[in-house]
């Protein structure tokens, strides 16, 4: 009797272990909570009131935010997991008050060669700012220059400190943008201003590009973030169905032509009266009420 009850409790340890493990285990894979400390090159958090902005800075100080691939790796990641997130409406992407992004990283680009690049798509995956689903809005202070100026322009506002200066300076290195700068900047201020700051490397200061619609919004250097997250709450407090939805119709007219693009808002309109939210944003316009989004 004595030998079946040590045989018990043996295995009744090992199964109590067991267990302990796998709990540990499963609260890694299937329950990890965000947190920012897992990041070597940027910080990450919720903001708002409601925690429903994604908050990214860009945190390589030393280097001015130049822009390696670990710490657009790690963009892409947190993109990942804030678009998941359901609470999350709205992103805000910033770097410090002296830099937004002063560049890509040159030393790491210095040796490389073109079958390197060519043949491993060099840069490739750093457009998944402009993929995301949810938007996203730039609060740039200080440099926002070559690659910088380009992760700016992938977010779908961009809002800057009064100090900010914007510019694509490729070609004083001997070459020229290679994440979006000839494409979009092109689209964002025109043909004449885009070739001259490309051509020549020239910057321009916040106010100037606010007027060549590059920016939005200027702001004082110590409220940028504090006003941006104020707008990223605005957006995150509608349906995120729909706003999702507005921003395909908006970022389509880059690439249709304008009877295409009237084509497709149509049917994305039409599309928002199969949304519970269309039904409760128009009954609350009627009944006088604050509307009660539930993004479905």
């Amino acid at each position: 009797m004595a030998g079946i009850m040590n045989s018990f409790l043996r295995t009744s340890r090992i199964l109590t272990v067991k267990s302990s493990l796998e709990g540990s285990v499963s609260s890694l894979v299937f329950g990890r909570k965000f947190s920012a400390g897992d990041h070597e090159h940027i910080k990450a958090e919720k903001r708002g009131q409601k925690n429903n902005v994604g908050f990214i800075q860009l945190n390589r100080p030393k280097a001015l935010n130049a822009l390696c691939d670990g710490l657009m790796k790690e963009v892409s990641q947190v993109l990942d997991e804030f678009e998941k997130d359901k609470e999350i409406g709205c992103i805000v992407l910033t770097g410090s008050d002296r830099a937004f992004a002063a560049g890509a990283d040159i030393k790491e680009m210095q040796n490389q060669t073109f079958s390197k690049v060519y043949g491993g798509n060099f840069l490739n995956h750093w457009n998944r700012v402009a993929e995301c689903k949810k938007p996203v809005i730039a609060a740039v202070n200080g440099f926002a220059l070559g690659g910088g100026c380009e992760l700016a322009m992938m977010c779908d506002i961009i809002y800057a400190g009064e100090k900010a200066q914007f510019g694509q300076p490729e070609i004083s290195l001997g070459t020229i943008p290679g994440a979006g700068g000839t494409q979009r900047l092109i689209r964002a201020v025109g043909k004449s201003k885009a070739m001259e700051l490309i051509l020549t490397a020239d910057r321009i200061n916040a106010q100037d590009a606010q007027s060549s619609g590059l920016v939005s919004k200027v702001f004082p250097v110590d409220q940028l973030v504090t006003e941006t997250i104020k707008q990223a709450e605005k957006i995150a407090s509608f349906s995120k169905l729909t706003v999702a939805m507005c921003k395909e119709a908006v970022n389509a007219a880059n690439e249709m032509s304008l009877r295409e693009g009237l084509h497709f808002e149509k049917r994305v309109f039409h599309a928002t009266f199969a949304t519970d939210d269309r039904k409760e944003g128009m009954s609350a316009f009627v009944e006088k009420r604050p509307a009660k989004f539930t993004d479905s």
